[in-house]
């Protein structure tokens, strides 16, 4: 019988010991290898660039530059990167960001543990992976159409406007993203328009809202 191929995946996630978890789950599977770790973003995009694993398992929320642009990084370097959302986001409007960045799956935390293998197993043979959750969440923001305000933002303006609502200032935006301060402030006057919104208080709260802050 030949042997399956091994798949050789990077772990992007900033708590060591859920990384630890991360491997041991994925691990059990003998055609499954964790090859690289990564606690942040820079250290991701440079461990894919050394390794350039088969798959990235990624969360979004790590110190520094988020998940977001980190794909957008690797997709940019590799248009045919592999990369799992494997996070605590479970609004599908953030899920819909990451798939448009590149992504081509996302797993939501609160799924047992087998889904996520399983996502990397169907990443690989060419599919699309979504956990149920997050399937179900994508359905129904169609089914409501322009429901959800957010789906008016850019993947880049929803990147800023995420990190606008953390309560960042322009400046530390600016340097995360690689872009001028000048730049920042005029997305952020942008964003405001295409959600008809006026005030800083009104961004949180929509973002509340849509559970962008979850």
């Amino acid at each position: 019988m030949t042997q399956a191929p091994v798949i050789r995946i990077m772990l992007v996630d900033d708590h060591a010991i859920v990384r630890a978890g991360f491997r041991r789950l994925l691990e059990q599977r003998a055609d499954f290898r964790v090859v690289a770790e990564a606690a942040d973003a820079e250290r991701a995009y440079a461990s894919y660039v050394e390794h350039e694993p088969d798959v990235v398992v990624m969360d979004l929320s790590m110190p520094g530059v988020s998940g977001l642009d980190t794909i957008r990084r690797i997709i940019g370097r590799n248009a045919g990167a592999r990369i799992v959302v494997f996070s605590m986001h479970e609004d599908a409007s953030v899920a819909e960001r990451a798939i448009q960045l590149g992504a081509r799956g996302y797993v939501t935390k609160s799924n047992a543990p087998e889904v996520l293998a399983s996502a990397v197993a169907d990443v690989v043979a060419g599919r699309l992976a979504l956990s149920p959750d997050m399937a179900k969440a994508i359905a129904m923001l169609k089914l409501r159409g322009d429901g959800n305000p957010l789906q008016a933002l850019t993947a880049r303006e929803f990147e800023i406007f995420r990190l606008l609502v953390t309560g960042r200032p322009a400046i530390e935006i600016a340097k995360m993203l690689n872009l001028s301060t000048k730049t920042v402030a005029n997305y952020h006057t942008l964003i405001k328009q295409k959600l008809g919104i006026s005030s800083d208080v009104e961004l949180v709260l929509l973002a509340q809202r849509q559970n962008v802050l979850a």
